[in-house]
């Protein structure tokens, strides 16, 4: 029998591993599937490494991974797709927002040739209208200067063959954003709807501000537009300022009075000094991406685990 291995990253999450593994037993007595189940405690302050070793004692097929410290979910889904076996493999959210009924359909468009079956949210029903609006728009912006194409609504949860996990292991940078990588191995996909649906139990650790930053991390990470954007500033402003030059110079010259306007050459001034500002941040992100690649330190450091049982 061929094996599935489910990726589950937890953080915080003590109320809910329980409430997904009753779950996800429902569906294995459906998928002529071996399951193995990976769960990655990425640095919990609650009991859920607790809950976790409570679970992997009561089922053989229960693994789990803590780290030493919060490294964030794209170290946990490496994480768990290194130590991953199976001939398939699958990523969940362990809040129930990824439906495990869907998995049986998935398997269904893996065997009919399919490489990656992902799932996308048809709606955002239930998500704060600022919220939505930024999301939708970060994949008009993502697509528009990106060449790796992105759905919007996508979700992490997606079925892969053995062989499409082999490839994304082979991409070994250390500033991850798995919604691009995903797209960018290729491979033969399908994507499956879903309604919107709330987390089981429990309150998410993503907010506003959580995913404008992860949203930045996906654009520095798939684009290089940000770089022309800036290069397109200062080459506008040097123009601009040219025109000015000549304009203040034959007036001068016409005229034969100073030109006035102190007041208005120090918002020019601070104009300008803002856009520098701006081309600085532009460029020092990209830097600091370098910077974290040069250091190659590890995506993670593990803590403990049982993946030996």
């Amino acid at each position: 029998m061929k094996k599935l291995s489910i990726i589950v990253p937890c953080y915080n999450e003590q109320e809910t591993v329980e409430l997904f593994i009753r779950e996800m037993e429902k569906v294995e007595t459906e998928m002529p599937l071996k399951f193995e189940y990976i769960f990655i405690n990425d640095g919990s302050s609650d009991e859920t490494l607790r809950v976790l070793k409570n679970a992997a004692s009561l089922k053989e097929n229960i693994n789990f991974i803590s780290f030493s410290r919060n490294f964030g979910k794209e170290a946990a889904l490496i994480a768990g797709l290194k130590a991953a076996t199976g001939d398939f493999v699958t990523v969940m959210d362990v809040d129930l927002q990824d439906p495990p009924e869907l998995l049986p359909e998935m398997y269904q468009k893996i065997q009919d040739g399919y490489d990656i079956v992902g799932t996308r949210r048809s709606d955002r029903v239930g998500e704060p209208v600022i919220r939505s609006f930024f999301a939708k728009n970060f994949y008009k912006i993502i697509n528009s200067i990106s060449d790796v194409k992105m759905i919007d609504g996508a979700r992490d949860f997606r079925l892969m063959t053995r062989q499409v996990v082999d490839a994304i292991l082979e991409l070994n940078e250390v500033n991850r954003f798995s919604k691009g990588l995903f797209s960018w191995v290729g491979f033969d996909t399908y994507y499956i709807s879903y309604e919107n649906r709330e987390r089981s139990a429990g309150e998410t650790t993503w907010n506003f501000w959580s995913l404008f930053k992860y949203s930045l991390e996906g654009i520095i990470n798939f684009s290089e537009t940000p770089l022309n954007i800036a290069t397109f500033v200062g080459i506008l402003s040097c123009i601009i300022s040219i025109f000015a030059m000549l304009y203040f110079f034959l007036s001068n010259l016409i005229t034969r009075n100073p030109v006035p306007g102190w007041p208005s050459l120090i918002c020019i001034i601070l104009f300008l000094g803002g856009l520098q500002l701006f081309c600085l941040g532009i460029v020092g992100k990209y830097i600091g991406k370098i910077f974290l690649e040069v250091k190659k330190r590890p995506n993670y450091i593990i803590k403990e685990a049982n993946l030996d049982k």
